[in-house]
């Protein structure tokens, strides 16, 4: 055997030595130290078929998400992420930045971060899409109808056992569809997108033990938790182009009250959202706007019970939308069930769902099942 090739070898035992390898919930994680590095992602692949009472029916095989993650430090308190997406909810793949940040952890335990990272709002959009009971989320979690979902700028939380906070101060856009109240991103905006500051936060408060932002009863031991999150968005007037049903938004204000329990196989997320919108031109009336104003109004409550404990959980859903322009209010119910192979990084997940109302007008309605299978690393 070569010299070389005893070196290699030595230098690989060595390197396995000094980066101890830890398999963790998401991620996989290599450290020495105080330095790490920590690699993962998850792929979910999904079937949807959509069956409209007036029309065709249609469905589509595609990655929903197919989402790599980084993360590391190389000092102590300090570290570094990003993570990005080449799944789609509408079928053609595209590359979108999701995580991108750097952060600090003080001593009193107060996390500093500056970047492109989930903004407080919404107990359901800040659980990820890989612990979720239904496919898709619902209205009260959902970005394209008011939750501001990842937004690029100043993040503050300091994690407690009784009581969680966090707040921001960002950079946030909105595309003018008349039909939403769709934020995104600034580092994934379009060119015809609103932009603005924004400004909010939530408290999280644990009635006992803390029910984490993960759906699904595992280790059947009752936990609860509630929470209210605000937020202020004002148009700083530098994208305003109006075209067709594509309004400039004006300003936005969002109110959230949630709360969930976790005990004895079974898991609750119950949530209400209220938000007051305007557009820059008084006169719209258009989609979700009257007179250039709305209100737009979700609620959600969604929940499973363990039939088979920790492997095989039924779920349901009801949620409704509401807007000042709805002829009614567009709901949905779900049924489905869940097998989980090895809790949420192995699953497969079948979800039917029954709109009525759809986009607010009476009498559109249409059933959608989705089929999901996940694998988490």
């Amino acid at each position: 055997m070569s010299k070389k090739i005893m070196n290699s070898k030595l230098y690989i035992a060595m390197l396995a030595v000094a980066l101890p390898v830890v398999s963790q919930a998401g991620g996989v994680k290599y450290s020495d130290g105080d330095k790490y590095v920590k690699i993962g992602g998850r792929i979910q692949l999904q079937y949807k078929q959509v069956k409209p009472d007036a029309g065709a029916s249609t469905d589509d095989l595609f990655f929903r998400r197919f989402r790599p993650f980084i993360e590391g430090s190389l000092h102590k308190n300090w570290k570094g992420k990003f993570q990005w997406d080449m799944g789609t909810a509408e079928g053609d793949n595209e590359i979108a930045i999701k995580d991108a940040y750097m952060q600090y952890k003080s001593e009193s335990g107060i996390k500093v971060s500056v970047g492109n990272k989930m903004f407080p709002f919404s107990r359901e959009q800040m659980t990820s899409s890989k612990k979720q009971q239904l496919i898709e989320r619902t209205f009260v979690g959902d970005h394209n109808y008011g939750s501001p979902d990842r937004q690029t700028g100043l993040h503050l939380e300091k994690s407690g056992k009784t009581v969680s906070w966090a707040a921001a101060l960002v950079e946030a856009n909105i595309d003018p569809d008349n039909k939403k109240l769709d934020f995104d991103t600034a580092v994934n905006k379009n060119t015809d997108f609103n932009e603005g500051w924004m400004l909010g936060g939530r408290v999280e408060i644990s009635l006992g033990k803390k029910a984490k932002f993960s759906q699904g009863d595992f280790k059947n031991d009752s936990k609860s938790s509630i929470g209210i999150g605000v937020f202020s968005w004002s148009n700083d007037d530098d994208n305003n182009t109006a075209s067709g049903t594509r309004s400039p938004v004006d300003s936005v204000t969002g109110i959230e009250v949630s709360g969930a329990y976790r005990g004895n196989g079974v898991s609750v997320d119950a949530q209400y959202n209220t938000f007051d919108a305007e557009t820059v031109d008084p006169g719209i009336t258009n989609g979700i706007y009257k007179n250039g104003k709305t209100t737009l109004e979700s609620m959600s409550v969604e929940g499973g019970y363990m039939v088979v404990p920790a492997e095989v959980e039924l779920v349901f859903g009801y949620q409704t939308l509401d807007a000042d322009n709805y002829a009614e209010a567009w709901n949905r119910a779900s049924l489905g069930v869940n097998w989980f192979v090895h809790k949420h990084d192995i699953k497969v997940q079948l979800s039917y769902r029954m709109g009525e109302n759809l986009d607010g007008v009476a009498n559109n309605d249409a059933d959608e099942i989705f089929l999901q299978t996940q694998y988490v690393f």
